[in-house]
């Protein structure tokens, strides 16, 4: 296993998930050149690896999931503006094509680049004390990266209002549940136990029937509606066969359904 800097990988093999810890709680997990190169790794080390069927993504510390980009730091962009790289690319799963299902686990504050993480989970949980805000233009910056994929999330005026206020206004993990920001809110000491259980349950299930899953519900965002459909059909004439195979080899034990 590779040692890293900045983030924390541990690979449970019996419940077939991955957690990784955002680890710089003395920087409030704000992410720096290291961490999105230690996170483009980590994306790959788990997609590579065929006994990991789940994510759980969460961050050390009380005070804040993460405060987005590193400002106390040189990103290190070329000096030639055409050339400048967003980070979000490196943080992303979906960029790196790693499909498998992620589950994001969300306590204190989370704020401007921070929404990177949060828009490419699949399923986002957060804590009653967590607080989402967007301090971009609070600080005399455009915010125009982060609200696009939280745009697909909560729509436009929820996401419109949270980038115009910027510092002076933090989205309640209650506020966030009703908007559909996150799915769910539970007591902070539960948080991470409850992330790797929601994780747990979608690893039991066949990876291919998982992972084509997701594939086909992100990609559908970027194509008109029909051409979705056609794709997604495809899709299923691929992956079923091979997911109906993988659940006959190890069945999904039956447990009484949960009522969410």
């Amino acid at each position: 296993m590779e040692d890293f800097e900045t983030v924390l990988l541990d690979l449970d093999h019996r419940d077939r998930v991955a957690t990784v810890t955002l680890n710089r709680p003395e920087a409030l997990n704000s992410f720096n050149r290291r961490m999105c190169e230690e996170m483009r790794q980590v994306w790959h080390l788990i997609k590579d690896d065929e006994a990991i069927n789940a994510v759980v993504l969460r961050a050390a510390g009380e005070r804040a999931f993460s405060a987005g980009l590193d400002v106390k730091s040189s990103y290190g962009q070329p000096d030639i503006v055409w050339n400048h790289e967003d980070p979000g690319e490196l943080l992303s799963p979906k960029w790196q094509k790693m499909w498998k299902p992620v589950v994001c686990a969300v306590q204190g504050m989370c704020t401007a680049g921070a929404l990177y993480f949060v828009n490419e989970a699949d399923v986002v949980i957060c804590s009653d004390g967590a607080t989402f805000f967007d301090s971009h233009v609070s600080a005399g910056l455009v915010s125009a990266l982060e609200p696009v994929g939280l745009m697909r999330r909560v729509g436009l005026g929820d996401t419109l209002r949270m980038a115009l206020m910027g510092n002076d206004e933090r989205v309640g993990a209650q506020t966030a549940l009703r908007i559909g920001l996150v799915t769910e809110v539970v007591g902070e000491q539960q948080l991470w136990d409850r992330a790797h259980d929601i994780a747990a349950c979608i690893a039991a299930k066949p990876p291919t029937a998982t992972q084509g899953t997701v594939k086909a519900i992100w990609e559908s965002l970027d194509k008109p509606y029909r051409a979705a459909m056609d794709q997604g059909l495809i899709y299923t004439r691929l992956g079923n066969p091979i997911a109906k195979a993988e659940l006959a080899e190890r069945p999904v034990p039956k447990t009484k359904p949960r009522i969410r």
